[in-house]
């Protein structure tokens, strides 16, 4: 099993799928603070997925469809690549979430998305340079089929 430690635990267990989120850069607000002490990761990612998913804050720049595009592309050329074979994933205006079966290691596939979507988005937006995404993405395996099946739908 793979496993590291940024400012979140990573585990990828062989032959299981991942569901894997990533946010814009500047996406939540400051004023969010949600205490790991006071409640679990999971607890915590569904807090601020909330927050994520009205998108009254922030960069939205995943609103504009070429920037979309650029995403789902990108998407597509990992799974043609055989980084990963894609259950399903939907692009919101903030923060992309993914199902997927890593062929390669999730810390190589999420360099692979971010690096090759930032480059593209930023030269789209005239923003070349900047920060697009941000730095750490949130994973976490699937343990069960309702668990699966709770996550794909």
């Amino acid at each position: 099993m793979t496993y590291y430690v940024r400012n979140l635990p990573h585990w990828q267990p062989p032959s299981k799928d991942i569901f894997i989120t990533w946010r814009l850069h500047g996406s939540l607000p400051a004023s969010i603070q949600i205490s790991p002490a006071l409640c679990s990761e999971g607890q915590r990612f569904r807090a601020i997925d909330r927050v994520l998913d009205r998108g009254r804050s922030g960069p939205l720049w995943l609103k504009d469809d070429r920037v979309a595009e650029c995403v789902a592309m990108a998407l597509q050329k990992g799974q043609s690549d055989k980084l990963f074979q894609m259950h399903s994933f939907v692009i919101m205006a903030n923060h992309v979430h993914c199902l997927l079966q890593p062929a390669a290691p999730v810390s190589r596939i999420t360099k692979f998305m971010k690096g090759a979507t930032a480059r593209s988005a930023n030269y789209i937006l005239g923003l070349t340079g900047n920060h697009f995404w941000q730095d750490e993405s949130f994973d976490h395996w699937i343990r069960n089929s309702a668990e699966l099946n709770r996550v794909h739908t």
